[in-house]
């Protein structure tokens, strides 16, 4: 890793942290390399199950791009895997959790849109930022599957900033808590789901998806392909039999 963004390991939770608080963590060469490292690494790493993104203090997450080096470098068109976007630029097959501890602005809303899921302090705010200063989302358009499309239009269309209170109430964040307790919380989240048979929790992640990318028939057929090898595990066996003998199941990821 850089001292941009560090990394973690918890037990099976990986925290990813963005540090620049200084900048307010904005997406710098730095951040984008630390990122493209610190997602291979969790990706690589077996014991790693779930990780958690997260920004350095407690004022901002991530306030999007560097505006000062994109203006040093006159950045026209950003190349195909310029920004470490999951799902696009770099693949990872375990869950996400982004915590949001400030504000999310431009391609902070990004980092937290490309996680599976997300946990936000009470006092944070997200914005999609790009109409005020003429650059591009090309990135958004996931959210169609995220939010109303006129909520959607209207965070475009202004670039004014949503609460996250607000955005916990559309279902776009999964919980709001007070600022405290913002790690806790999505630590709690991230050991719920690694506690759970890792290649069930991975399909299903698959699942859903594929689920946005076709329509139902085709998603039921592609969600028989994505469990097949998890009916065949070992792991599948293991479930059951623990719970007939009333103790902790032990999985083996096969």
């Amino acid at each position: 890793m850089t001292e941009a963004i560090l990394f973690e390991l918890r037990g099976p939770v990986a925290l990813i942290t963005i540090n620049r608080p200084e900048s307010r963590n904005a997406i710098n060469a730095e951040v984008r390399a630390g990122l493209f490292a610190a997602w291979k690494r969790f990706e690589e790493e077996p014991s790693a199950r779930v990780a958690i993104l997260t920004g350095a203090g407690d004022k901002a997450f991530c306030a999007g791009m560097d505006l000062k080096e994109a203006s040093a470098t006159a950045l026209k068109v950003p190349p195909r895997g310029f920004i470490p976007t999951l799902g696009d630029a770099i693949q990872v097959s375990k869950p996400t959790i982004a915590a949001v501890n400030g504000i999310a602005m431009a391609g902070g809303w990004l980092f937290a849109q490309m996680c599976d899921l997300c946990v936000a302090a009470e006092h944070a705010t997200f914005a999609i930022t790009e109409a005020r200063v003429g650059r591009g989302t090309p990135w958004a358009a996931p959210l169609i599957h995220m939010l109303p499309q006129r909520i959607m239009m209207e965070l475009l269309l202004t670039g004014e900033p949503m609460s996250a209170v607000r955005l916990g109430e559309l279902g776009y964040i999964n919980y709001v808590v007070p600022r405290e307790q913002l790690l806790p919380r999505s630590f709690e989240l991230a050991q719920r789901i690694a506690a759970n048979a890792p290649l069930t929790v991975r399909a299903c992640r698959a699942l859903v998806y594929a689920a946005t990318e076709t329509g139902r028939t085709q998603a039921l057929r592609t969600g028989d392909t994505l469990f097949e090898p998890v009916y065949l595990s070992a792991d599948a066996q293991e479930g059951p039999r623990a719970f007939a003998e009333k103790r902790a199941p032990v999985w083996q990821g096969k």
